[in-house]
């Protein structure tokens, strides 16, 4: 890559250094050990090292394969490993003698071995990523008077390196396998690794004012260096930095089972080629629900969300694909393809045409009680909460500058009493939003009920006929109206109700207790076989029913570096409760958005070999003729969501554009694969591209 560059670590790391130190805000004392962390009522309070104490009000983990081992001072949680990278320098490569600087030469990134070439100055280095995991407990990393050249650089050890060295010699015999040149430095230098491959910065769990910076490359130092002095400052960083946010694991992700088996794992896929729907094999079956052995007998192929086992789609609904023909769109690209399969567009229909029961117990759900509710949750959200008893909103959570920080229901259970209920992998970081904007005074309390209760979802033309057959609760529409909730009782089973649609059907969200979960699915799916049910997966629910309906996804359409102006999720009055980022999003109202969300249609999908192909998301969007679509904030258009929308028939995109361009009908193109294929603007802004009226769900 010959637009690649190359961080000198040590140097660069010293640099930084001494300019902070010449500025004056940067004190050094080299050679002091921290031998403990001072915490008081699970607040920091300083540190005690070799040299004496510090009094500190804010402390920042910055200390790469030993975070682990500071942050347990403090009885928090940094989950890393450390984790051997074997490196090699072969010199001297005559072709380089002639060369002035150190880097003159591209890199080669030999993906299919897992391995790069690079120059440095007069030798080759050959780094590797294929052999073994080789991973070390922070506590036995050596000191350094014990370490021959530094902590992190270890003994070599041959023989984990003697396949890799054969590959890079059959790569590039001539340079390698001089016989003038010779290995001057060979090393097994520890790195970081975490679960999900993404570094771990923020506020810890457990201590407040003890922040994370680690796993983090030299290369993203300085960014990642600024994100975090944002967020520490103003509450919230520039960029957008939630999938790097430690809160991101849940308890069973912090263990050390967890970080070594994923870590293990994840070593080769380091750099690696990874689909984006590629699943994890190891440590699974964490968190299942009631429901886990019957989804199992039905065939369901399981992904994993937050530790939970969802279904993704059910092989016994195989035979819907005869029932359903060319109405379902394959994908004959095997990448394309890879962790999809067409059921998941016969299941979508079937729920469509008749009735479907999806599992929704990965949802995080949190109780909040107390005389302070009301106030309380007006102050989190957006939208207005002071609303009826029984009543559900939709409302985005907002940070202090304005962006998305979760998209979440919340219901009124009661006076003071609310319910939360957001998507299982936002659950960590959204439970440690509000547990830190809690008041102080003690008159709310925070209850996470996610563990006591399951869910299931009941959607399709015929859910209140299966629905009414086992309930002697009126579900009609003036009975049930949309957008509420209250307490039913299913055949024997206190379920607590609310009527909301994430696929744009008619149906409800059904929560038990976990004990009655088993009876409760029994119990709807025997009585639904009656109206033509269907067990429906994740594929479904997340993808291609969301994206019809042009629902937006956190982490996806949603995150901090848009606000929901841009969104298409403004409501046209905004409540004179005060709430966080509400002046930010009051001046957003005020200007001409730099970005409208949009859905857009795939024209053509075929490729200049005559294949049809399907984009995955994350792609550019272009102009017809490749050009870049920039915003007025430079932010680029890419796809933000992407699937095949069975009921249109098409292969949907969801992307930003600046106005100039979201103009329904306007032609552009997606890039995939080096490839430009013409989309065209269908909708611009929330309104569905199915059933725009809504009428379906609000039956």
């Amino acid at each position: 890559t010959p637009s690649v560059g190359v961080v000198d670590s040590l140097r660069a790391g010293t640099i930084m250094r001494e300019r902070a130190q010449a500025m004056g805000a940067l004190s050094v004392f080299p050679n002091t050990e921290v031998l403990d962390v001072e915490v008081k009522n699970g607040r920091l309070r300083g540190l005690k090292t070799s040299r004496g104490d510090i009094q500190a009000e804010y402390v920042v983990v910055a200390c790469g394969i030993w975070s682990p081992r500071i942050a347990q001072m403090a009885g928090a949680t940094i989950p890393l490993t450390p984790a051997v990278h074997q490196m090699i320098s072969v010199g001297p490569i005559p072709l380089f003698e002639q060369t002035s600087s150190e880097i003159e030469y591209p890199i080669v990134r030999d993906m299919d071995t897992f391995m790069y070439e690079r120059q440095n100055g007069n030798d080759m280095e050959v780094g590797s990523y294929a052999h073994r995991p080789i991973l070390m407990r922070p506590d036995d990393i050596p000191s350094i008077e014990e370490s021959r050249l530094s902590p992190t650089e270890l003994p070599f050890t041959q023989e984990d390196f003697e396949p890799q060295l054969e590959q890079a010699l059959e790569l590039m015999p001539e340079i390698l396998g001089d016989e003038r040149a010779g290995i001057r430095y060979a090393i097994n230098g520890l790195l970081s690794l975490t679960a999900d491959g993404m570094p771990v910065i923020g506020e810890t769990v457990e201590v407040k004012n003890l922040w994370s910076a680690a796993a983090i490359w030299i290369k993203e130092g300085p960014g990642f260096g600024r994100a975090i002095a944002e967020w520490m400052t103003d509450g919230s960083s520039e960029i957008d930095v939630h999938a790097s946010d430690v809160a991101r694991f849940y308890n069973y992700g912090r263990t050390k089972k967890h970080v070594i088996a994923r870590t293990s794992e994840g070593y080769n896929k380091t750099y690696g080629i990874v689909h984006p729907r590629e699943q994890w094999e190891s440590n699974r079956r964490v968190r299942v629900s009631p429901f886990f052995e019957r989804e199992q007998a039905l065939g369901a192929v399981f992904f994993e969300t937050a530790g939970w086992e969802r279904p993704q789609w059910y092989e016994s609904n195989k035979s819907l694909l005869d029932e359903y023909g060319d109405r379902v769109l394959g994908r004959p690209q095997e990448w394309d393809a890879r962790w999809w399969s067409p059921i998941i567009s016969a299941e979508h229909l079937a729920m469509r045409d008749r009735v479907a029961i999806v599992d929704l117990t990965a949802f995080a759900i949190f109780d909040v009680v107390g005389p302070g509710a009301l106030d309380y949750i007006q102050k989190m959200a957006v939208n207005q909460m002071d609303v009826p008893i029984g009543r559900a909103v939709y409302t985005p959570l907002l940070n202090k500058h304005g962006g998305f920080k979760a998209d979440l229901t919340i219901m009124r259970r009661g006076e003071n009493e609310f319910r939360i209920v957001t998507g299982g992998g936002d659950g960590g970081r959204d439970k440690k939003w509000f547990m830190d904007n809690l008041p102080d005074d003690g008159s709310v309390n925070f209850v996470d009920m996610t563990s006591a209760l399951c869910t299931v979802g009941l959607w399709g033309p015929n859910a209140r006929d299966v629905l009414q057959s086992l309930t002697e609760d009126d579900v009609t529409d003036s009975g049930f109206p949309f957008a509420t909730t209250r307490n039913i009782t299913i055949n024997g089973i206190p379920a607590w109700a609310l009527r909301l649609s994430y696929v744009g059907e008619l149906g409800w969200e059904i929560y038990t207790a976990m004990e009655h979960g088993l009876k409760l699915w029994d119990t709807l799916w025997t009585t639904g076989q009656e109206y033509g049910m269907v067990p429906a997966g994740i594929g479904v629910y997340g993808t291609s029913a969301r994206i019809e309906k042009g629902y937006r996804l956190m982490g996806a359409e949603l995150d901090g570096d848009f606000n929901p102006v841009e969104a298409g999720l403004a409501r046209p009055k905004v409540k004179r409760a005060d709430f966080i980022g509400r002046e930010a999003y009051l001046q957003a109202r005020e200007e001409e958005p730099a970005a409208i969300l949009c859905t857009l249609t795939v024209d053509d999908p075929t490729s200049s070999s005559g294949e049809k192909r399907y984009m995955q998301g994350r792609e550019p969007i272009l102009t017809p003729e490749g050009g870049p679509i920039v915003d007025r904030k430079g932010r680029r258009s890419y796809v933000t969501s992407a699937g095949t929308g069975p009921s249109v028939g098409k292969h949907l995109l969801m992307s930003y554009l600046p106005p100039e361009f979201a103009q329904e009908g306007t032609k552009l193109a997606v890039e995939y694969m080096t490839e430009l294929y013409p989309v065209t603007v269908a909708v611009v802004g929330s309104k569905p591209l199915f059933d725009p009226d809504d009428k379906r769900m609000k039956c």
